[in-house]
């Protein structure tokens, strides 16, 4: 009796370990990533990409492909369509977003609707499920986040000149378009792994909170960044424990924590 109850600690500690490892590795690079996403106004993009990274997950189940592929592999492909596509268009950028985002959201649950004979837990898409991680998406967590950050900070000023002034940054030679797109697809395959543990409804949130957050107590885009992927982390370890004392879904524990923390910040920093 004592060995299998010492076995069901060690079994505990190790999923809340897992949790924890696969939360802190998004939340690095949610923070300052969000921080674009906020400055360029791109949280419908971060929607459509969101709710495109479902119909990954059913493409992926109905042609019986690996499921972390097709989940990367559809908002890639939206996120470089609408990098081509941003400027030339008849429709504006946010039409095409919301016809994008819907109309991807629901093929998703069609196609889900139509897989006989397969259970697809589909809160756990909608809302995340930390608590399931395992040591490969922990690994390939780690990999995409290692492999965004360093390409933001090679991509980091000419990130801040098109932010800034798209039109002046082209005339001093930045490749305004490589640029834009390289923003997209990072943020395509950061949702992808974020899906995991806030689920394709929050995952936005988890990029815009804490960089809205850091924002009202930050001075520099650097410094920015920097408090955007500190608030982001702290947010998973409050979730995490909150949902471990109070038996609440993990992932959007994790935005409430968030929320709070900027509800917080707004009232320290007082009005603009």
């Amino acid at each position: 009796m004592l060995s299998a109850l010492r076995m069901t600690a060690v079994s505990m500690t190790d999923f809340i370990l897992y949790a924890l490892l696969a939360g802190l590795g998004v939340a690095a690079v949610a923070g300052p990533l969000g921080c674009f996403v906020v400055w360029r106004r791109m949280s419908y993009f971060g929607d459509t990409l969101a709710h495109s990274a479902l119909l990954g997950v059913a493409l992926g189940i109905l042609l019986d492909l690996n499921l972390n592929l097709a989940v990367a592999v559809v908002p890639l492909l939206i996120a470089t369509a609408m990098g081509a596509l941003e400027g030339r268009a008849n429709l504006s950028v946010d039409t095409l977003l919301g016809i994008l985002s819907h109309s991807a959201l629901a093929t998703g649950l069609v196609v889900i609707s139509f897989l006989e004979g397969v259970r697809v837990d589909l809160m756990s898409l909608l809302f995340g499920d930390i608590l399931a991680v395992t040591d490969a998406d922990i690994y390939l967590i780690y990999a995409v986040s290692s492999s965004v950050l360093l390409v933001l900070m090679v991509l980091w000023k000419p990130l801040l000149n098109i932010t800034v002034n798209a039109e002046l940054a082209a005339i001093e030679g930045t490749k305004v378009v490589a640029v834009r797109t390289a923003l997209m697809i990072m943020t395509a395959l950061v949702i992808a792994i974020a899906m995991k543990v806030v689920g394709v409804l929050l995952i936005t949130a988890l990029l815009i909170i804490p960089a809205a957050t850091a924002r009202a107590i930050s001075h520099t885009p650097e410094q920015m960044a920097f408090v955007a992927s500190f608030i982001a982390m702290l947010t998973v370890i409050l979730g995490l424990a909150m949902s471990w004392q109070l038996d609440t879904p993990a992932g959007p524990s994790i935005v409430v924590c968030a929320a709070l923390l900027f509800v917080f910040s707004s009232f320290k920093t007082g009005p603009a």
